[in-house]
Parts: C-alpha cells; sequence; structure tokens
C-alpha cells in the first residue's frame, strides 16, 4: 500500500459519502436523545471535530466548534454551541465500548480534554494504522487515506471556513459529516483485507 502523490488524488474520482437527509445535527434535548439512541449499540464509529480557523500568531484555539460522529449510513453533528449536544458527545466519546475511528487523533483528543472535559475512551488513529501498513515515515492524513484505501478523492472546500459561524452551511455540514464517514469506510475496508 502506498501513497498517492497530490497529482495521483485529483485524477480520483470524488469522495460521495453521506447525503444532507443522512446528516442529523443535534441542538436540543429531543435531538441528542435520539443521538445517543441511534449511537450507543454501535461497535465503531467515525470520529472528527471542526474548530474555528486561527489566522492571527499567537491566537489561542476556542476549541472544537463542532464534534462529528458517523456509522455507515449516517452522521450525527454535535454544534458544541449547544450544551445538550455536548452532553450527548460526551457521553458517546466516554463509552469504553464503541471504538472512535478517526484521523489524528491525538489533537482531537487535547482539544477536547481542555475545552469541553470530554476524556475520549478506545481510539483508533487511523493515520497511525496506515503509516504502520505503507511503511511510511509521517502519519497519513484523511485525504491520502482515503485514495489510498477507498480509491477516491475527498474534497476539502469547507475546511478553512468559519466553524464558529452558526447555523452551519449546506457544503459544511456535507462536508464535516463525510470527513467523520471517511473514517468509519475507511477502517471497514481495512478490517474486511485483514488476511
Amino acid at each position: 500500500m502506498e501513497r498517492p502523490t497530490k497529482e495521483q488524488i485529483s485524477e480520483l474520482p470524488l469522495y460521495i459519502g453521506l447525503a444532507l437527509t443522512d446528516i442529523h445535527i443535534v441542538e436540543n434535548e429531543l435531538d441528542a436523545a435520539q443521538a445517543i439512541k441511534e449511537l450507543e449499540n454501535e461497535t465503531g464509529l467515525g470520529f472528527d471535530t471542526e474548530s474555528k480557523p486561527i489566522f492571527r500568531k499567537g491566537e489561542v484555539s476556542p476549541g472544537p466548534s463542532l464534534i462529528q460522529l458517523a456509522t455507515e449510513s449516517k452522521a450525527f453533528l454535535f454544534p458544541t454551541r449547544f450544551p445538550s449536544a455536548v452532553a450527548a458527545a460526551k457521553e458517546i466519546l466516554t463509552n469504553p465500548k464503541i471504538k472512535k475511528i478517526g484521523f489524528g487523533i491525538k489533537d482531537d483528543n487535547k482539544e477536547l480534554r481542555n475545552k469541553l472535559n470530554i476524556d475520549i475512551t478506545n481510539t483508533q488513529d487511523l493515520s497511525v494504522t496506515l503509516k504502520q501498513l505503507a511503511g511510511e515515515k509521517h502519519s497519513i492524513g484523511a485525504r491520502a487515506a482515503v485514495a489510498m484505501v477507498l480509491k477516491k478523492r475527498l474534497g476539502k472546500g469547507a475546511q478553512k471556513s468559519n466553524w464558529g459561524a452558526y447555523p452551519l452551511k449546506e457544503n459544511q455540514i456535507l462536508y464535516a459529516a463525510n470527513d467523520a464517514h471517511s473514517a468509519i469506510c475507511v477502517e471497514r475496508v481495512l478490517v474486511s483485507s485483514r488476511p
């Protein structure tokens, strides 16, 4: 398994993950209860966070604006401005029975611990897993991983958008959900291809 070049990635078909109808945004107690009910019995979930970009040197990150959790068929977005969303995300993220699968998880963990007092348990960092599989020196990010494993190109259109603004725009909702969704899909392919 080799890390593809930027040119090779740009030639791949676009990763089409979840549609807007498969993505649920948690804003209140009712949404939170629904999210917990649908996610608490999963064995593994794709996981990611989005934070407002920092443009000035020395500026401190306000912490994650959004926490994303995805199964193979749906995603839940937890905007951290809503206390019930944070509480629901915390319940899932601290559940040791559910594996949280993502890319570059260490930074997410640190931010969640420092800003929201959430200590994630049972994580798998695909950047590290794929680095070992490919025999690479550097860890492998989501975009390279999706190209390597799924042979698709992950769009990065909304990456630098303002995650602190609300409501989220459609392209942000899709981008955020599919970052988490691509992680669970990569992990499933890796598991099924192991001898």
